[in-house]
């Protein structure tokens, strides 16, 4: 019995772990922002107006339908606008990490 919640807790850990390991970084997703996305949104709340057509993070951040997975498959596969960033699932979930953040 023991050895089950001894494999138990180390199954928990371990998944803890992965988990902690695969967490989006913002800040890596800011630096993204200021390569890819600054000459159209605003990325930055001391930055000026880009564009007129594409909105700034911290309004997509604050949208009731934001929904990180559904922006992270949509900055996968770019609208036609935007450029091919041919970004990473990785730099795709930190660049909507960093989006998040801008929620206030």
């Amino acid at each position: 019995m023991w050895k089950l919640a001894l494999f138990a807790s180390s199954l928990a850990a371990a998944a803890l772990a992965t988990a902690a390991a695969l967490a989006a970084d913002a800040s890596h997703g800011r630096q993204l922002a200021r390569r890819w996305c600054i000459s159209c949104h605003v990325v930055a709340p001391n930055q000026r107006q880009s564009t007129t057509e594409a909105p700034p993070f911290a309004t997509i951040a604050r949208r009731p339908d934001f929904d990180a997975k559904s922006l992270t498959t949509f900055l996968l596969n770019p609208h036609p606008k935007m450029p091919n960033m041919s970004l990473t699932r990785v730099e795709a979930a930190d660049l909507v990490a960093y989006i998040g953040s801008l929620r206030k």
